[in-house]
């Protein structure tokens, strides 16, 4: 299988199955389910999933989808419920890790797990055992050369030595796709992939998708799972909703439209949930930003005031990330000024940023924004601890009723506030994460970096719903998001950064996702790409 582009996605399109002749099973679900403590993730699931076509799972965060790749990839047992894979008959409680891969099955995760430290190449090579001489050895020469052609193939941007550490959220990804599909050549395999394009830019996105038509097209069956509803309608045959850890529906992707998706996935209309933006006149001015560079940033300049969304649209490399590091003393600038209600600031650390008001929440949100092994309440309370320290202890009792009513006020589910953090669907993250911050009555300039990627679009609407609700009282955001039509419905106004530049500044009446793409990919001269 050679590399794909955006325009390989035609000759094999979605949506192009004959309803008269099925394609044969290739997965088979009959009944499946499992509780957690506190919730039941999946009740009695069926689903059918055919050689040849591209199935879509959708449904909002903590339905169930990431949990029904899990049981069939062996991550965990299924209390019951059977399970066919490629002809073969099992109890779903009986899956282990080695049963689904010699059945076929492959699977990447939302959260890859990568190894930081090794390269790209011996990452490749675990998933698949690394290659021996005939003395026994590790053939070095054949790790480094199947990581070549994985790396050409898939279009990553990385070279074969490169450290997984060293690599941005996107290449890391990608990397992880090219591991788990390095061998789905042989035979007909069941590839799932759990939100695979969440962190990808808008290229190495219609790669993957081609990608994907093409293993249909070669007989594989191929599992979909994304919030990005787009590309489900570009890619798919079919789509499977689920609701509460159940099959809510099924639809053919050739008699589906996106309104008709939104609706079945959430119960709410695409219009009730579109996110709204202030009539009301803006404060003074909160943040001012002047002449500033650092990393890839040069000589930024912008200005931001109470109750103002400004958005940050640019690609992969442009510096949107390091832009907001910048401001709040992640990425140590070399020159400019930053201002915090008029007053200068220099911040060489992030919490002497969040005392001055100034928080961020970083793109990275397993590894930088949440402390997964830690309780949900632990995770809202570490930012206002000092409220509830009494002599020589805390006042947990209020604390809890408090942490309570702040997962009823910013819609965090949850069976309780004492889960593990990593129990919560990625929505439901992102809500405790903003918890956390919007908490503090000091909180004036809030940094937003990709603040619903891997989040559903219900989820969605909320998260933008309480970021309005926080520059309603006062305060004001700089918003980082790659969905430059997510970008045009939402902000106030949109800074466009090239070569860490910024090139432009379009007011709300001029916010459209085609002006901002024309100008992210504008050539220096002005002509577009």
């Amino acid at each position: 299988m050679t590399r794909l582009d955006a325009a390989r996605l035609s000759t094999v399109p979605a949506g192009e199955v004959d309803s008269a002749v099925e394609k044969p099973l290739a997965l088979s679900i009959r009944g499946l389910s499992k509780v957690f403590p506190g919730t039941q993730a999946l009740r009695d699931v069926d689903l059918d999933v055919r050689y040849g076509e591209v199935h879509a799972l959708c449904g909002g965060n903590g339905c169930g989808k990431s949990t029904l790749i899990k049981m069939l990839s062996g991550s965990g047992p299924a209390d019951r419920g059977t399970v066919t894979i490629n002809g073969k008959q099992l109890d779903a409680a009986n899956i282990d890790a080695q049963t689904s891969y010699d059945l076929g099955f492959r699977v990447v995760h939302q959260d890859p797990p990568l190894y930081p430290d090794l390269s790209v190449a011996e990452n490749i090579a675990l998933a698949a055992r690394y290659p021996r001489t005939r003395l026994g050895r590790i053939a070095w020469a054949g790790v480094r050369q199947r990581a070549e052609e994985l790396i050409e193939r898939y279009g990553i941007q990385a070279s074969p030595g490169t450290l997984v550490r060293d690599l941005p959220v996107s290449v890391r990804t990608q990397v992880a796709i090219a591991a788990a599909l390095q061998d789905v050549d042989s035979g007909r395999c069941v590839v799932a992939l759990d939100e695979p394009t969440a962190a990808l830019p808008a290229a190495e996105v219609q790669v993957l998708l081609g990608a994907m038509r093409q293993l249909a097209a070669l007989g594989h069956a191929i599992i979909f799972v994304s919030h990005r509803l787009d590309e489900v309608l570009a890619v798919t045959d079919r789509v499977t909703v689920m609701r509460d850890g159940r099959v809510f529906k099924d639809h053919r992707t050739e008699k589906l439209t996106e309104a008709e998706l939104i609706e079945s996935i959430v119960g709410r209309t695409a219009e009730e949930l579109r996110p709204q933006r202030s009539a009301a006149p803006l404060g003074e001015e909160v943040l001012s930003v002047s002449g500033l560079a650092a990393g890839p940033v040069r000589e930024a300049t912008f200005e931001i005031r109470a109750g103002e969304v400004v958005g940050v649209a640019g690609l992969l490399g442009s510096g949107r990330s390091e832009l907001l590091s910048a401001i709040c003393g992640g990425l140590r600038k070399e020159r400019g000024e930053v201002r915090v209600k008029g007053q200068p600031v220099d911040f060489d650390r992030i919490d002497q940023a969040i005392r001055t008001g100034v928080v961020m929440i970083p793109e990275d949100r397993p590894r930088a924004g949440a402390f997964l092994d830690m309780t949900v309440d632990q995770n809202m309370d570490v930012s206002v601890l000092d409220r509830y320290w009494r002599g020589l202890g805390f006042a947990r009792k209020r604390m809890r009723v408090d942490a309570a009513k702040l997962r009823a006020q910013f819609g965090v589910k949850a069976p309780s506030g004492s889960v593990p953090m990593r129990t919560l669907s990625g929505g439901n993250q992102q809500k405790a994460i903003l918890a956390r911050w919007l908490r503090r009555d000091e909180a004036s300039v809030l940094l937003l970096d990709e603040p619903t990627q891997g989040v559903d679009v219900g989820a969605r609407s909320d998260i933008y719903a309480l970021v309005r609700k926080a520059t309603a009282a006062g305060a004001a955001a700089v918003v980082v998001t790659s969905d430059l039509e997510e970008l045009a419905q939402f902000v106030d106004r949109a800074l466009v950064l090239r070569n860490g530049r910024i090139v432009a500044s379009v007011p709300r009446e001029e916010l459209t996702a085609h002006r901002l793409n024309e100008l992210v990919h504008m050539k220096s001269g002005g002509k577009n790409d």
